[in-house]
């Protein structure tokens, strides 16, 4: 097994056309706070609000709920520490630890389907927050309506405003570099704990203690049912952190020790995200007391607040929630694999603002008003990360025995160990279209809780078809049997 890389080791001799100064090993100077705020950011969001309120309202008691998400977000802990530790030993990022797997030129494969996805999420969550941005400024300032009688490409003139704004504000932070980007988390999270907190005292206080319940459904299952959804919401949790933990690598890279990196995991992943679940269900338990109806948006909440300070406070720390769960879910991730489509002429910053100019030409609005069209577009793409999992972590922890050759990651030398066939791995792409086979349609089709499930059963697919196609077993067997005889 290798040892853990110090600072300053490099690939020797590293061929141009595979290496770039953002691709190579990272200084690692993170500490756990840093992979702390990285989760932080991901949960402190409007998609994590509504995750978290969605599951209490399954119809499961409060004690059930919290269950299931810690077994979901338990599961997401043991991806995350084991995406981490490859990345993490040699300072490379997600794309290049594919290299392992499908080889130096086919490690493009997962790179860009990992990137299209992020650009697609990318756009779209920018508009939500855009688009929350819109409505606020509407309520404070109804002369801006005017605004919005005039569209263009179906956007009005105050929504390419408010969009444009965020683009900008996003692009700002991302172009300064993995530095800004880790101090502006390392804030951010913090300010949405300290609005949610104040916001909860708030509701507590206005609705009364007695109006507030662990639990958003009017029904109440027992027995089979109320198991089955417990396992269902637990599959909600682990598939909606499924996409940032793939390349966690990117940001693992960072992490001076891999024991910081668990740490960081620990405390960002089941205690913030219970902590955070548990707020979010007494803030939207509050709300139809206060407000007449419940509401499930974080943004909305705040925006309805009498006092315009606090409205403006939590307006204001929701969209820099959302700024920072956008980069580290949906900007970093693009900039690397675009990056490694071709590191002679495409920069990490280059890499980033190709997936940001992409993100407008999708005119994310457009695709998101046509759930047909992007549940199959999104779905097929998702369908796919579920097997690269399998694939990636089968090949480095079983078939290599977490053995790592930095050299050959970078290397085009056809006696290297990630050359294979011209630089592909045919085995991984046999793998990733046999798991692939099996979760898009699970994924597409019109299963009902079935289809959140397309992501363990491609991958574990995968994992088998790739296990199998290297001769793992067949090498273990032929080890026992050598043993035997000596």
């Amino acid at each position: 097994m290798n040892s853990i890389k110090t600072e300053g080791q490099m690939p020797a001799a590293p061929d141009p056309h595979l290496y770039n100064e953002d691709l190579a090993p990272a200084r690692q100077n993170w500490n756990a706070y840093n992979i702390f705020a990285f989760w932080m950011a991901d949960i402190h969001s409007v998609g994590g609000y509504v995750l978290a309120a969605s599951l209490f309202g399954l119809g499961l008691m409060g004690w059930q709920v919290l269950i299931s998400l810690l077994v979901g977000i338990l599961v997401v802990q043991c991806f995350a520490n084991a995406v981490a530790r490859p990345s993490q030993r040699t300072g490379v990022p997600f794309p290049v630890i594919c290299r392992m797997a499908f080889g130096t030129k086919g490690a493009n494969v997962p790179a860009v389907i990992r990137g299209i996805i992020a650009v697609v999420w990318y756009g779209i969550q920018t508009w939500l927050a855009s688009n929350a941005l819109l409505l606020v400024l509407l309520r404070w300032f109804p002369g801006l309506e005017s605004w919005t009688q005039v569209s263009f490409v179906g956007l009005s003139a105050l929504g390419w405003f408010c969009f444009a704004l965020m683009w900008v504000l996003q692009a700002l932070v991302f172009w300064r570099g993995m530095d800004t980007i880790r101090r502006f988390n390392d804030w951010a999270g913090p300010l949405v704990y300290a609005v949610m907190f104040a916001l909860a005292g708030w509701i507590v206080w206005s609705a009364g203690p007695s109006n507030i319940s662990l639990s958003l459904s009017s029904q109440t299952l027992s027995g089979g049912e109320a198991l089955w959804q417990m396992v269902v919401a637990a599959v909600l949790v682990a598939g909606y952190f499924a996409g940032p933990t793939l390349n966690f690598g990117d940001f693992s890279r960072y992490c001076a020790t891999e024991k910081a990196v668990r740490r960081g995991n620990f405390w960002g992943l089941p205690v913030n995200f219970l902590v955070f679940s548990i707020i979010t269900v007494v803030v939207v338990s509050g709300t139809p007391q206060i407000f007449g109806e419940m509401l499930t948006d974080p943004i909305e909440t705040v925006a309805r607040i009498d006092s315009a300070t606090a409205a403006v406070l939590g307006v204001f720390a929701f969209v820099a929630a959302t700024i920072g769960i956008n980069i580290v879910a949906n900007f970093v991730a693009p900039a690397f694999d675009f990056s490694h489509v071709a590191p002679e002429k495409i920069s990490w910053r280059m890499g980033g603002m190709i997936a940001a100019v992409g993100s407008i030409f999708l005119t994310p609005w457009n695709l998101f008003n046509n759930p047909e069209l992007i549940h199959y577009t999104v779905g097929v793409l998702a369908g796919l990360i579920g097997p690269l999992y399998g694939i990636i972590l089968m090949d480095f922890y079983k078939v290599r025995r977490q053995k790592i050759d930095l050299d050959a990651l970078f290397s085009s030398d056809a006696a290297s160990a990630y050359h294979y066939q011209g630089g592909v791995n045919p085995v991984a792409l046999r793998s990733l279209i046999m798991g692939g086979l099996v979760s898009i349609p699970i994924s597409l089709a019109p299963l009902g809780d079935i289809s959140s499930f397309a992501v363990f059963f491609g991958g574990g697919v995968a994992a088998l078809a790739h296990g199998w196609q290297s001769g793992l077993w067949r090498r273990n067997a032929a080890g026992k049997a050598a043993a035997s005889r000596s």
